[in-house]
C-alpha cells in the first residue's frame, strides 16, 4: 500500500495579523505581489487586493500592476512590547503622567487606557480619594492596588500579553452602562491629518468605545509619537480636547492642534 504524504495546513490568521505581515514584506522587499501573497496565506486574490486598498488608503502602500508598493517614510513600525517602551522616554512620560494625575479631582470617573504612559499615571493616584477608574491594563490595575481612594473597575475581556491589556467584546459591552468624565487615552502613533492610530485592530476597536462613553479625550503622549502612523485608526485628531506631551513635540504639530481648537499642556 503506497503511502501518501500531505503539506501541514496553513494557520489561519485574523485580518490584522495578516496586514501586519503583508506591511513586514513591504518594508523588507519594498513591493508585494498580490498572486504570491494570495498564496503565501492562503486567501483569494480579491481578499490581498482589499488588504492592499486598506493599507493604501492609510498612505503606507501605492498600488501598483499586480501588487503594491511602499510609501517611503510612511510605513507603519511593528509593535515593541510593554517591556520596551517602559524603557523608552521614561523620564518625559512621568512629567506628563503628572500632569494628568494632577487634574483627576475627587468625584471624577476615569478611563485609563492600556499603556505605559497610564501605567505612570496610575502609579501618581495612591494618594488620590473618592476617584473610580475603570481600565483594560493588567499593569494598570496593578499600579492602583494600593490607591485605596480609588475604586478600580476593569474591563475583562481576552487578554494580549504583548500589551498586557484586554480587549473584545466582553471589555467593549463593560462600558456601555457608564459614563465617564476623562479618558485618558495613550497612543502608537497620531498624525494631524490621519488621526490617532495605534498596531492592534481590536485595542482600536475598544479605544473607539472609550471615546464614545468619555465627556472629555485627552491624549497623553510623549513627543516621538507624532508624524507617526500605525495600521489601525482609533479617532480624527479633532474629536481629541487635549493632549498633553512634551516640549519636543514638532512645531508644525503643536501650531496644528492649537489651529484646530485642541489644548496642548507641554511638560518638561
Amino acid at each position: 500500500m503506497a503511502s501518501t504524504s500531505s503539506s501541514p495546513e496553513k494557520r489561519t490568521i485574523g485580518t490584522s495579523e495578516r496586514r501586519e505581515q503583508i506591511i513586514q514584506r513591504l518594508r523588507q522587499q519594498g513591493s508585494v505581489q498580490v498572486n504570491d501573497l494570495s498564496t503565501l496565506f492562503g486567501v483569494s486574490t480579491v481578499t490581498i487586493r482589499n488588504d492592499l486598498a486598506f493599507l493604501e488608503k492609510q498612505g503606507i502602500a501605492v498600488r501598483a500592476y499586480g501588487g503594491a508598493l511602499i510609501c517611503d517614510g510612511n510605513a507603519p513600525a511593528t509593535e515593541p512590547s510593554v517591556e520596551d517602551k517602559s524603557a523608552l522616554n521614561t523620564g518625559l512620560k512621568r512629567g506628563i503622567a503628572l500632569a494628568a494625575a494632577d487634574m483627576i479631582k475627587p468625584g471624577h470617573r476615569v478611563i485609563l487606557d492600556s499603556g505605559t504612559t497610564t501605567y505612570e499615571i496610575a502609579r501618581m493616584m495612591k494618594q488620590h480619594q473618592d476617584v473610580i477608574v475603570m481600565t483594560n491594563g493588567m499593569n494598570v490595575a496593578n499600579a492602583l492596588l494600593d490607591a485605596e481612594g480609588v475604586e478600580l473597575l476593569m474591563t475583562g475581556g481576552h487578554l494580549r500579553r504583548q500589551s498586557q491589556s484586554f480587549y473584545g467584546d466582553q471589555a467593549e459591552q463593560s462600558l456601555q452602562n457608564y459614563h465617564f468624565d476623562i479618558l485618558f487615552l495613550g497612543v502608537d502613533a497620531i498624525d494631524l491629518e490621519r488621526g490617532v492610530s495605534t498596531h492592534n485592530e481590536d485595542e482600536a476597536r475598544l479605544n473607539r468605545r472609550m471615546c464614545e462613553v468619555a465627556e472629555r479625550i485627552i491624549v497623553v503622549t510623549d513627543s516621538s509619537k507624532f508624524n507617526r502612523l500605525s495600521l489601525h485608526k482609533i479617532i480624527d485628531t479633532q474629536r481629541i480636547d487635549m493632549i498633553i506631551t512634551d516640549e519636543g513635540i514638532p512645531v508644525e504639530s503643536l501650531h496644528g492642534l492649537q489651529k484646530s481648537g485642541i489644548d496642548v499642556l507641554l511638560v518638561k
